[in-house]
């Protein structure tokens, strides 16, 4: 069973979504994001979503940009990163962690050769935030080979159609994406996903996270109603590292106070 299938079994069984919290690694730099990332899993986060640096991130807003510079200026690179995330694999064995990363990385690095790093850092699934459905076989082919499971994204405008190769292909869950644009930390956000969901789950897709804007409670409660299975929050965590980047005691407390709200909310 792979760590999603146990953590959405296990959520299911207590009436509850998922939060999952994204950080970009290395940011502010690498032992900052260790304790980050550390913080975020002992508040409760049921899975991580993390960012690998990248300096023309096209699906990213301002906030997640500045936090991919300040991790580049603090040395962060594909081989570092991902030994930073064997480190807090080996301290969280069953804890789900997904990367997000974009396609000249991945291809830097060559797809085969990407994939079985990730697989040796102990990474359960990779998002490939540039990558269309259309061209997204050589990648899902790739990352299931080294067993990785490939996330694909799923926006609101996606053809019925496009469900099929979403439950083809992807592996863990369906990142959907809830509005069109770039991240960002909503104020107020409106879902009209029903038939998205009722698709995906009707192909056999594997299960629907909401991501992009998702910033408060509310929003995670108002994306469980629309039938998802949980919600990523990225912005909003990564706008409290750089806010408190200057008090790191401060900060920890601050990052377990939202996800703390943010996990209660997936109960409601």
């Amino acid at each position: 069973m792979s760590r999603y299938q146990a953590m959405f079994d296990g959520l299911r069984a207590k009436s509850e979504g998922a939060f999952i919290p994204f950080v970009v690694l290395f940011d502010p730099d690498r032992e900052t994001s260790k304790k980050i990332m550390q913080t975020l899993i002992d508040a409760g986060a049921d899975a991580l979503e993390l960012g690998l640096a990248f300096s023309d991130p096209l699906a990213d807003g301002p906030t997640i940009q500045k936090a991919d510079l300040r991790s580049l200026r603090s040395g962060s690179t594909v081989k570092g990163a991902l030994s930073l995330v064997k480190e807090i694999r080996d301290k969280n064995p069953t804890l789900p962690l997904g990367l997000l990363t974009y396609a000249n990385l991945v291809f830097n690095q060559t797809l085969d050769g990407f994939y079985r790093q990730c697989a040796e850092a102990g990474l359960d699934s990779v998002v490939v935030a540039d990558v269309p459905l259309i061209e997204a076989e050589p990648y899902c082919q790739a990352a299931i080979k080294h067993g990785v499971d490939p996330v694909l994204l799923a926006p609101i405008n996606l053809p019925p159609e496009r469900s099929l190769q979403i439950a083809a292909w992807g592996r863990g869950y369906t990142y959907v994406v809830t509005r069109r644009g770039v991240t960002g930390a909503d104020q107020e956000m409106s879902f009209n996903h029903q038939d998205l969901i009722k698709n995906l789950a009707k192909s056999g897709a594997p299960p629907a996270i909401f991501g992009f804007g998702i910033s408060k409670p509310e929003h995670v409660s108002a994306a469980l109603r629309e039938g998802a299975a949980g919600a990523i929050s990225g912005s909003k965590t990564v706008a409290i590292i750089e806010e408190f980047l200057h008090d790191p005691d401060l900060m920890h407390k601050k990052l377990s106070e939202f996800v703390r709200l943010m996990k209660a909310a997936t109960r409601s």
